[in-house]
């Protein structure tokens, strides 16, 4: 069994990873920490675990790996207690808020010696992993031009703070379709140039963002990244890729595999997917790479490479000119 904490819940994910969690034979949830008492206390309830005030005391509960899904300021601070502690750790996305954090996460996990996971679920989908083997396999030649999209709607909460989130809805979104493009292709961006704005809620935070990014091996891709769906819209639900190659193109959509449910109770439209769990298959992956003592399948090193992107289009929007990533 693989003794497992949650250090918060305050990001929106961390319900469905603790679902996750249960759901798993081979783990012990031992417990979730949260700075904010009640919203600590309400998760333990509703997880079935214990709340911990004490962040100490719950990583030094024979823990094996820590789950972290604070708010994104809290990432860096967090990764380097659980590390120190000998813990492994699954981060959510982005990884940090800056470069340096980032740096300073891998390096505090790489001196002690654990593993260290972004938390990218859109890998596990089954039609990620489709676009993925279509291009491995040649069928489309050399990829030339992708356009990919990562729409929803405005978490609100910390999200809409950038001194607790680091930003809006570009650092929000583009570090998933970012992954994927450097998964699928192998290629590594140079080049960012971004329109970033706030024309959906017109507050102190950007809510849509398109990104223009060049590759070292020619590769052009563009992000269309937004927070512009209505409240009502599923929370997940809008990833779509378009990969265009020298033999031809292929489509996907990452969130295909659903039923539309219109409730009269609720006044709104959810999507009931029916399709593959990609958080499950994610929290299982990195279970068993703690358990097998494997690497895990997304790194740290994976998840700065995408917030780079989504930092240098805050740079590129501010200065109006395309900047190095």
């Amino acid at each position: 069994m693989v003794r497992v904490g949650v250090l918060s819940a305050a990001h929106v994910h961390a319900s469905s990873y603790a679902a996750c969690l249960n759901a798993l034979p081979n783990v012990e949830f031992v417990g979730v920490w949260d700075d904010d008492a009640k919203r600590g206390a309400d998760a333990a309830q509703a997880w079935n675990t214990k709340y911990h005030a004490d962040l100490d005391a719950l990583l030094s509960d024979n823990l094996q790996a820590a789950v972290i899904t604070a708010e994104n300021i809290r990432h860096a601070p967090l990764t380097k207690a659980a590390a120190a502690r000998g813990l492994a750790v699954m981060c959510e996305k982005p990884l940090a808020t800056t470069v340096e954090e980032g740096e300073a996460m891998i390096a505090a996990c790489r001196e002690a010696g654990v593993p260290l996971m972004t938390a990218f679920p859109c890998r596990f989908s089954p039609v990620a992993m489709r676009l993925k083997a279509t291009v491995d396999s040649g069928a489309i030649g050399r990829v030339l031009a992708i356009k990919g999209a990562n729409r929803g709607k405005n978490p609100g909460m910390w999200f809409n703070d950038k001194s607790k989130a680091g930003g809006g809805a570009v650092i929000d979104h583009t570090v998933h379709v970012a992954d994927l493009i450097h998964w699928i292709t192998g290629a590594a961006a140079s080049t960012v140039a971004a329109e970033i704005d706030n024309h959906f809620y017109h507050g102190a935070f950007d809510d849509t963002g398109n990104l223009f990014i060049r590759y070292k091996d020619g590769l052009f891709a563009t992000i269309d990244t937004s927070w512009s769906r209505p409240k009502s819209f599923p929370t997940w639900g809008d990833v779509t890729l378009e990969i265009v190659g020298e033999k031809g193109s292929v489509y996907g959509d990452l969130f295909a595999q659903h039923f539309r449910v219109f409730s009269d109770e609720t006044n709104r439209m959810d999507y009931a997917p029916w399709g593959d769990n990609i958080d499950l298959a994610m929290v299982s992956a990195f279970i068993a790479a703690v358990e097998n003592g494997t690497p895990v399948p997304i790194t740290g090193e994976d998840g700065l490479a995408a917030a780079r992107i989504a930092l240098a289009a805050y740079r590129s929007s501010e200065s109006h000119t395309a900047v190095e990533v």
